[in-house]
């Protein structure tokens, strides 16, 4: 193990860079870092203005399409110097594009649109991001390598809560944008911004696992992670987690904590970024419970069924066929490692009563919230009492409480399933109960 990162040893630690609301979910991401503020830049993003044209040529670019192959080229932490430098280059290289991609695309949206609060702070974030980034050349030196991931570090916090800001922006601007225009933007920015902050994550995650003392952490982190990826992740253990924090927030609620079982095949494994599957189970466990809950059946459990496909399934994929206009951006779902890796299949089955015919077909909506307008908006000092106590579940990346009351849980989680090639179906019974389907794309094994 090289002595690369001595000079952090002593730094003095700030806010999280991320935030999860499950700690039984232990990865290189959830350290403490240092705070870029603790050292004097040359080039304060603040001050730096980007010229329209470099902005035209960088987003004239064609994107890379992101394989987990890529992430994990560099090697199993700890890395060498050398697979540091290259995995700091590769991030470099990767995400002004995408930053120059969502920055073109916001500037597409109607001015009026545009100018409410929310959305534009959104956009100043990107043009912050990019104007940071931008002066950053080839990484060749430890001293500019620890910079670098510091800013990186502080970028990924300066957008942790893009989804709820955004989804205020649009609740207000509703008048002015129609909901299929709100939902193609939505379901073209969401899933970009899926794999920009996987690849930033990525890197910070490999850097934080590859310091002698891991920032304080006495314990070795697990073989089997690969920056934010687990290689050998348990379904099962995520399902318990998330299920223990949301039947905590129903019997706050409700004065009930809803119970649930699993059955299948709970012993397996696979290759998956697990804070990814905690955002779908906690937005699917907590539709789930509520409506047990408030159907008077609380007594009887969800069940939780897991079931891992054969070794060298033949089985066709509905799911690798994405819903129209899911991939609006020109991104197909990221690679797997094996294009032959075996998936897994969870199903939560409920008796909450199922879902009116009226109500199913908009669930999938960005747009489609029991939101009233009377109600205050989230984030925005203290409710009337109205909003559901479920809001407070926090999503994937630190995002804020907001995104449930905005009608955002179920598109945002299938964004996340899609992503990596697998998907979400609802079967509902009205009158009796919901069978929700989360296929999973087993990302196979890297070699390394």
């Amino acid at each position: 193990m090289n002595n690369c990162f001595r000079n952090l040893s002593s730094a003095r630690p700030a806010k999280r860079w991320l935030n999860r609301p499950i700690s039984a979910l232990r990865y290189a991401s959830t350290a403490r870092y240092p705070s870029p503020s603790a050292h004097k830049w040359s080039h304060p993003p603040s001050s730096t203005t980007i010229a329209d044209s470099e902005i035209a040529n960088l987003a004239s670019k064609p994107l890379h399409t992101l394989s987990l192959a890529d992430l994990v080229k560099h090697g199993r932490p700890s890395l060498s110097t050398e697979a540091l430098f290259s995995s700091a280059n590769f991030t470099l290289d990767l995400l002004p594009i995408r930053l120059a991609h969502r920055i073109q695309a916001l500037r597409n949206l109607p001015f009026i649109v545009v100018s409410n609060p929310n959305i534009s702070r959104i956009y100043n974030n990107y043009l912050h991001s990019l104007s940071t980034l931008l002066p950053y050349k080839t990484i060749s030196t430890l001293e500019d390598e620890i910079r670098f991931t510091e800013v990186l570090a502080d970028l990924v916090e300066t957008h942790s809560h893009t989804i709820p800001t955004l989804a205020r922006g649009f609740l207000e601007c509703r008048k002015y944008i129609s909901p299929s225009e709100v939902t193609r933007f939505l379901d073209e920015h969401l899933r970009a911004r899926i794999g920009t902050r996987l690849i930033a994550e990525q890197h910070i995650a490999l850097h934080l696992s590859s310091q002698p003392h891991q920032m304080g952490h006495s314990e070795a982190e697990p073989s089997s992670y690969i920056g934010v990826i687990d290689t050998a992740l348990n379904p099962a253990s995520i399902v318990n987690s998330c299920g223990n924090f949301v039947s905590e927030i129903c019997e706050l609620k409700y004065g009930v904590r809803p119970t649930w079982i699993i059955d299948g095949e709970p012993e397996t494994t696979f290759a998956f970024v697990p804070v990814h599957l905690e955002y779908i189970i906690t937005e699917l466990l907590k539709n789930a419970f509520r409506a047990t809950v408030e159907s008077g059946r609380s007594n009887e459990p969800v069940v939780i069924t897991i079931a891992a496909e054969p070794e060298l399934s033949t089985i066709s994929d509905p799911q690798s066929k994405s819903s129209p206009g899911a991939f609006l951006d020109g991104n197909p779902p990221i690679k797997p490692f094996e294009d032959s890796a075996p998936g897994v299949t969870i199903r939560i089955r409920d008796r909450g009563g199922g879902i009116s015919p009226e109500v199913l077909p908009n669930v999938w909506s960005y747009s489609f919230t029991t939101f009233s307008e009377e109600d205050e908006l989230p984030g925005q000092g203290h409710s009337n009492g109205s909003m559901d106590a479920l809001n407070v579940l926090s999503g994937a990346g630190g995002e804020s409480s907001s995104i449930a009351g905005l009608g955002y849980g179920l598109p945002l989680g299938r964004a996340y399933a899609e992503y990596f090639g697998g998907g979400i179906e609802i079967q509902s019974l009205y009158g009796w109960g919901c069978d929700v389907y989360l296929r999973l794309k087993g990302l196979g094994r890297p070699n390394k």
